[in-house]
């Protein structure tokens, strides 16, 4: 069938408002065309449908297909805007994770007839597209409506992809099943007039109890946990609401607004909080306009009062009731249940995929997603399996995996079987083995570091010796992110790794940040350890030293959380530091390119060579005094000395500055004051800092750490700490590239 029909065939099937908004888009996309729509304006309306540009000048692959043969020059750079020629990315928005057999099978169409030919997963339990042309969206956008899927909000200044515990329903631990409350905000807030007028994205999670990392409200804008409680000897439905987390370049723990909210007084609430966002807050920082920000700078107490201010002035809504009315799951399985599992043992897939559900007779079952991909025949093959073997109720997970539910237990072996056909029954599901990325440099733009690539090498080191780690060295969680947005939830993980790279000798090295022992457990609330940069090809030698390290230096039933934070920041540096060191390009030529990508990073020198070695330009010695004193800063707040973290921060920092202003200003003193007027002067007021360096307006945190006063309170040293080695990170790349276009001038001038 000619896409071009599509509007028409699928007419009736598609709600009249979601039809009428995909019309509209379509009429803004031929004005784009025309001419007749304004950039800025064309942008936010197609990110608020989930068309992303992607990127192209990398000279990859992108999951084994050849990038000539889908049309476009991957060595030219394509603007955000400039989607004619060149594919992008489709962002579709699964609420709670939870895709039918039907709609999964439409995404695998789409993924074969639009895309190339891969479903990705993502760590929102979103699926993404990547490789779709723009032209092809409106069609796309019918085609999911049809099967009660939008793409709206699924990106842009709004309410992004509603999370929940893949296992609700059916987890023994659990208040209640959130899957119906958590269906209900998404549908709610979906196009809400209170919702778009949002200064930038909007997080919601939920979660069915406290101690597990299911749900993970320890850091979105909105987490909520299920609770119960006696009211008139009857049991009631509610929420512990927490606001105010987000992970990006300063992470920040979510904060307890309501410990107990009533179901039915949950989408008021929900609707208020984001009110507040709206109004207060910033809407000329983007790197600071997330509404962690807004509790940082008001705190809770206020906060709190905003909402109450909020919640009085909002009318009356008969969804408020329609949409929490009878919630109540009712699932009926097509298989009778099963007899008990037989006992197994750790690495296989019965032990690591294979959790029983607290029905008795039924159990889970995890398919374990390669970097969080799966071809449109795989698709195809798992909504057979869930058709014949578990009905449907299928479900997305924030480790970017699918989960089969209500597998009767006499049916395992059979759909173990099933999976292995289609290469999807791996084992090491949620393991250490099961390493999430974000795309990275294979299609974000702004990913830094290849961290889909260091996943598919940890993937694969990992493997080799996975059967000599202890038990709990085995269900570690790696997660690697490209840049300092965090797409990867790094900041959770046991070993978490943030994409940055180094300036060494005149050339670009990628390197990875190295964070330990996050909490994947307790929803996710607490961050690990910065480390300190280690080069991207040596990241797995550091994860093995780290694990080797935990296995013979832990206490008895002691966490690789507990044990790296008893042994601290120092000594954690001093293990991988002999890692850290990069030699000279003739020596190590492979240090010189990232996971994947067989060209060389190559910036041209910024010294004199000699033959005697290399040149060290003032520049690297103050970005290698810059890096101690950040590490310092991290150790003294371990040590419960705000103040001292707070200077040593701001000397870091201004360390960092001077670094990147010294090609403008060779004589430029080392006084703090005069370091600040000139980065001010040169890179910060001209904004040229900031249009080097990805993830947004870095110079801030330079410019509020010289000008505000902190107190010695614990999380105000810490935002001012993680603030400084964002900006040292952010240094870092604005050097590369400045480096990188002083080369290039150099060689057209001699041409």
């Amino acid at each position: 069938m000619e896409p071009k029909t599509w509007r028409l065939t699928l007419k009736t099937k598609i709600r009249p408002d979601w039809a009428a908004e995909i019309d509209a888009y379509e009429q803004k996309l031929l004005l784009k065309r025309e001419g007749r729509l304004d950039d800025k304006v064309f942008a936010e309306t197609r990110l608020r449908r989930g068309a992303y540009g992607q990127r192209y000048d990398n000279g990859k692959r992108h999951n084994g297909i050849e990038s000539q043969s889908l049309g476009y020059d991957p060595t030219q750079t394509k603007g955000p805007d400039t989607l004619w020629d060149a594919p992008g990315m489709q962002r579709i928005k699964i609420p709670g994770g939870r895709v039918s057999i039907r709609q999964l099978e439409v995404l695998c169409d789409l993924a074969e007839e639009y895309s190339d030919e891969i479903l990705h997963v993502t760590t929102r339990q979103d699926i993404q597209l990547h490789y779709v042309h723009i032209d092809d969206t409106p069609d796309l956008m019918r085609r999911l409506a049809a099967v009660g899927i939008t793409t709206r909000e699924a990106c842009g200044n709004s309410i992004r992809n509603v999370t929940a515990c893949q296992i609700a329903g059916i987890c023994g631990g659990e208040a209640f099943d959130v899957t119906p409350y958590s269906k209900a905000v998404a549908f709610f807030l979906l196009g809400h007039p209170g919702t778009q007028d949002l200064g930038r994205k909007f997080k919601v999670s939920f979660s069915g109890c406290a101690g597990t990392a299911c749900g993970l409200a320890g850091f979105h804008d909105l987490g909520c946990i299920a609770k119960t409680r006696t009211v008139d000897g009857k049991l009631e439905r509610g929420f512990e609401v927490y606001v105010g987390g987000g992970l990006g370049p300063v992470p920040h723990a979510s904060e307890l607004l309501r410990t107990y909210v009533p179901a039915t007084e949950l989408l008021p609430l929900a609707l208020a909080v984001c009110r507040v966002f709206s109004k207060q807050g910033v809407r000329d920082n983007r790197a600071r306009a997330r509404l962690k920000f807004v509790l940082m700078k008001s705190g809770i107490e206020q906060f709190k009062e905003w909402v109450d201010e909020e919640l009085a002035a909002i009318e009356p809504d008969e969804r408020f009731v329609s949409l929490m009315h009878d919630l109540e799951e009712h699932y009926a399985p097509p298989r009778p249940p099963g007899a008990p599992l037989p006992l197994s043992r750790p690495g296989t897939f019965l032990y690591d995929n294979v959790q029983a559900q607290r029905q008795d007779g039924y159990s889970s079952v995890t398919i374990k997603l390669p970097l969080g991909d799966f071809t449109p025949a795989q698709g195809r093959g798992i909504a057979d399996v869930a058709r014949q073997y578990t009905g449907d109720d299928l479900r997305t997970t924030v480790e970017q995996n699918l989960l089969l539910r209500w597998v009767s237990n006499d049916d395992v072996d059979a759909v173990h079987a099933a999976l292995s056909e289609l290469g999807l029954a791996e084992a090491g599901a949620s393991g250490i083995t099961d390493v999430t990325s974000c795309p990275g440099t294979d299609t974000c733009k702004l990913g830094i570091s290849s961290s889909r690539g260091l996943a598919k090498e940890l993937r694969r080191s990992l493997s080799v010796y996975q059967t000599s780690l202890q038990k709990d060295v085995n269900n570690l969680h790696i997660k690697c992110s490209g840049c300092f947005n965090s797409c990867g939830q790094h900041h959770v993980a046991d070993i978490g790794f943030l994409g940055v790279s180094r300036n060494v000798a005149g050339r670009r090295v990628p390197h990875f940040q190295l964070v330990i022992g996050g909490s994947w457990k307790n929803n996710g609330k607490e961050f690990g350890l910065a480390i300190g940069a280690i080069p991207s090809k040596r990241v797995p030698e550091a994860v093995k030293l780290l694990t080797d390290s935990f296995m013979s230096g832990r206490e008895e039933g002691e966490t690789f959380r507990e044990w790296s934070h008893r042994v601290g920041r120092r000594q954690v540096k001093q293990l991988v530091s002999p890692l850290t060191s990069v030699e000279p390009f003739d020596e190590s030529p492979d240090l010189y390119r990232d996971w994947g990508d067989p060209r060389v990073f190559t910036i041209g020198d910024i010294g004199v060579g000699e033959c005697a070695g290399e040149v060290i330009s003032p520049s690297q010695f103050a970005f290698a005094e810059s890096e101690r004193l950040i590490f310092e800063a991290q150790l003294m707040l371990d040590e419960d000395n705000a103040p001292a973290a707070s200077e040593q921060a701001l000397a870091a920092m201004s360390l960092a500055a001077r670094a990147v202003v010294l090609p403008l200003v060779p004589s430029l003193s080392e006084e703090p004051l005069a370091v600040g007027e000139a980065f001010d002067h040169h890179l910060g007021e001209t904004g040229a800092f900031d249009a080097a360096t990805p993830g947004g307006r870095f110079s801030k945190y330079f410019q509020r750490a010289r000008n505000e006063t902190l107190s010695d309170a614990a999380q105000h040293a810490r935002r001012r700490v993680e603030e400084a080695q964002m900006f040292i990170d952010a240094a870092h790349e604005f050097h590369s590239k400045a480096a990188l276009d002083s080369s290039s001038t150099s060689s057209a001038t001699s041409a």
